[in-house]
């Protein structure tokens, strides 16, 4: 069972409370909640590995991940503003450490279907001997 832990509030915030949701769904494999919030022409940028165009390779790549859950995530902030956003926060598999940041870009101001992300994953601890 995967431990979240979530700094910010996201109380009266649905976009938050959506983001919150969204990494869950990374950190435990729910594939399809992920591919039911993203555009048919979604561009994910995973920077110093891949770039990702459309919602069927996004699918391919997240059916790929699901298998790789987290032990643990905990996130820092989430920021939103019109059709932008950014949630920052560390993710341990194993392990190993991560520290992450993804900014978002909606299809609308008020919708929950994201049509670009942008993702930075750094390596932070690494406890194997």
């Amino acid at each position: 069972m995967t431990k979240i832990t979530v700094t910010p509030d996201c109380g009266n915030a649905p976009r938050k409370q959506f983001l919150k949701d969204f990494n869950i769904a990374f950190a435990t494999g729910d594939a399809d909640f992920i591919i039911r919030h993203v555009s048919e022409d979604i561009r994910w940028n995973i920077y110093g590995d891949k770039r990702i165009e459309s919602k069927g390779d996004f699918a391919k790549e997240i059916d790929a991940m699901k298998e790789y859950t987290a032990d643990e995530v905990v996130i820092h902030s989430i920021i939103t503003h019109g059709r932008e956003a950014a949630l920052n926060g560390e993710m341990k598999m194993g392990d190993k450490t991560y520290a992450f940041c993804d900014v978002y870009h909606f299809t609308s101001t008020t919708g929950n279907i994201i049509t670009q992300m942008d993702s930075y994953v750094v390596l932070i601890s690494n406890s194997e001997k």
